[in-house]
């Protein structure tokens, strides 16, 4: 089972992407900051890592500039996610596998997820 981890400050966010993740088979971990994030990182390696540009008192583009930069996290794929989607334009700039733009569609997140998580196997 592909493990998944969220990373978003937006409890419901959280909460509604968990759900859904676990009822399409995916196990979920979760975080509301950077350094909870990293803390948990540390503890586990997930298969790929859902990460919200904006987060309380940080920079989702930085981290993931950081975890692509370490070599224990550098190999997990990453999906950006935003509200502004011009913030998918450079993704390449900060590391990111791909992105996604909020509001999203269900479809169109399972079938990200489903290929980057499938290229690892």
């Amino acid at each position: 089972m592909a493990k998944i981890f969220l990373i978003d400050d937006d409890p419901d966010v959280r909460i509604v992407m968990s759900k859904l993740l676990q009822k399409e088979g995916y196990e979920v971990e979760t975080a509301s900051r950077r350094e909870e994030a990293l803390q948990k990182l540390s503890q586990a390696v997930p298969t790929l890592i859902l990460l919200d540009v904006l987060l309380s008192g940080s920079d989702g583009r930085d981290l993931c500039r950081e975890l692509k930069a370490n070599p224990q996290t550098k190999h997990i794929p990453v999906i950006i996610f935003s509200g502004h989607p011009s913030a998918g334009l450079q993704i390449q700039s900060y590391g990111a596998d791909d992105f996604i733009a909020k509001p999203f569609q269900t479809e169109a997140l399972l079938e990200k997820l489903s290929r980057h998580t499938k290229a690892i196997k």
